[in-house]
């Protein structure tokens, strides 16, 4: 590091006053203070970190300098040879308003090295993470995360003992034997089916594997209850607002069955309760346009479960789909596996998790495994009109952020629309899309849960009540003057 960006960087930690997700401060004018905590965190995020000594955090974050600039780099140095492996600091020296300030910049490891830890009180009480501006104990599934990278360990097709060949689905397993034997010609001329199952991964030793059961199996939660996905959608913008009657959520759905059993259900859940936009072409022609492209929201699902964690340590975890009024977020277990990087995803191929259920379900044409999941995401998103997805790595834990575009009903409960205001609105004849933008939720829901309670009612008659799905069916309050 230059002076002058050490320099810099003590003016910009004074101006805000915090420390930072690269950025430590330690006021050592009385002596080296413990560093393993933050040495270990430093290393253990991509990009490392600066520690900075001879700054007082409870002082207003003021020059006090260090008690000798020598001596100092001695005692860190010290530490950093105690982590495993040893940390590599480099150091810089600098007078600021008069004091002596050092600081230590700590270099990321490589992944594969990863955790670093503190030697003296092992991997699972010394491996530490950055979080904010502050180092957090990582789990033991987060230090798990990078053994299973290092050692290539292969949880898809770890066995399920339980698991029988006779309980899987016959016609999609004769589809995908088909499959091997077209598109692997060695295979099908020299072997079994039941070898090409070993030899695919599908089974081991003849006993099911994990990936075997999850794109073949007639109800693999029958083994693995909570490897589903979870779907809801929120009256709100946060987990926690309720609607107009105290409901948490709109819609709530356990979503289970095979791979692709899943993934066209959970589809169908988006496209079912996403608000649908009506426009009117040059033409005079109609078209409703989803809330969120369905190439888009289908590929972020498929993501979601080829590519999360299937371990012991996180199989009682779903993948869920939370719809929000502003967004939609679909989260997995499992943070971006091998060296790559938010910023890089779609940019670069990237490691395979679980390669053998990412081939098997490419043989069953559910996913192409060209790596063209995010770029079809991005262009689709682009396309609609739609901020670009936002993708997080959290907690062990990777998401997805779609944000919609539509004009939202006030959060405040006072400016949804009661039913008085649905059957005022109503005195004159209105359409499906009318009352759905009127009401800011779904076509699902308000349809089926305030318009169709309000026919029951007697409250808003048809008007062509012999054709209820007429496309000219509009809706008008029964009792208007």
């Amino acid at each position: 590091m230059q002076t002058e960006e050490l320099f810099a960087l003590v003016r910009k930690i004074q101006k805000f006053q915090c420390e930072m997700q690269f950025t430590e401060v330690k006021s050592a004018n009385k002596g080296c203070p413990k560093l393993f905590d933050t040495l270990s965190s430093f290393s253990n995020q991509d990009n490392g970190g600066v520690i900075i000594f001879g700054i007082d955090e409870k002082s207003d974050f003021s020059v006090v300098g260090v008690y000798e600039a020598q001596d100092l780099q001695v005692q860190v140095n010290n530490q950093c040879k105690q982590m495993e492996p040893p940390v590599r600091a480099l150091f810089t020296v600098y007078e600021i308003d008069g004091k002596t300030v050092v600081s230590a910049e700590i270099p990321g490891v490589d992944i594969s090295e990863r955790p670093v830890f503190y030697r003296g009180v092992g991997r699972i009480k010394g491996s530490y993470i950055r979080v904010g501006e502050s180092d957090e104990p990582m789990s033991e599934y987060e230090i798990y995360s990078y053994d299973a990278f290092r050692k290539r360990i292969r949880d898809d097709i770890r066995k399920v003992d339980m698991a029988k060949l006779s309980l899987f689905n016959e016609s999609r397993l004769a589809e995908y034997l088909a499959s091997v034997k077209s598109e692997r010609k060695n295979l099908a001329n020299h072997v079994n089916d039941d070898d090409i199952l070993e030899l695919m991964g599908v089974t081991s030793d003849g006993i099911p594997t994990l990936a075997g059961v999850l794109a073949f199996s007639k109800y693999p939660q029958a083994y693995f209850p909570q490897l589903c996905i979870t779907a809801v959608v929120i009256p709100g913008t946060e987990m926690g607002d309720t609607g107009d009657e105290g409901e948490r959520f709109i819609a709530n759905q356990r979503i289970t069955g095979s791979i692709s059993e899943m993934l066209d259900e959970a589809v169908d859940f988006v496209r079912r309760n996403g608000r649908i936009k009506t426009i009117i072409d040059d033409d005079g022609k109609r078209k409703d346009k989803p809330e969120f492209p369905v190439k888009a929201v289908r590929e972020a699902i498929l993501n979601a479960l080829v590519h999360r964690d299937y371990s012991i340590h996180s199989e009682n975890t779903p993948v869920r789909i939370e719809m929000y009024s502003d967004r939609m977020e679909i989260a997995n277990s499992g943070g971006l596996y091998g060296k790559i990087s938010i910023n890089l995803l779609g940019k670069v191929h990237p490691e395979t998790r679980n390669p053998v259920l990412a081939n098997i379900l490419e043989l069953l044409n559910v996913t192409e495994n060209r790596y063209s999941g995010i770029p079809t995401i991005r262009t689709e998103l682009e396309n609609a009109g739609l901020p670009a997805p936002v993708f997080s790595v959290k907690h062990g834990e990777f998401s997805v952020t779609f944000k919609n575009n539509i004009a939202q009903v006030s959060a405040d409960k006072a400016h949804r629309p009661t039913t008085d205001d649905i059957l005022e609105f109503c005195s004159l004849p209105r359409t499906r899309e009318e009352l759905i933008a009127f009401t800011g939720y779904s076509r699902y829901y308000t349809m089926s849960k305030i318009i169709q309670p309000l026919i029951d009612r007697g409250m808003i008659e048809l008007t062509v009540p012999k054709k209820p799905k007429s496309v000219n069916q509009k809706y008008v309050y029964a009792n208007r003057k």
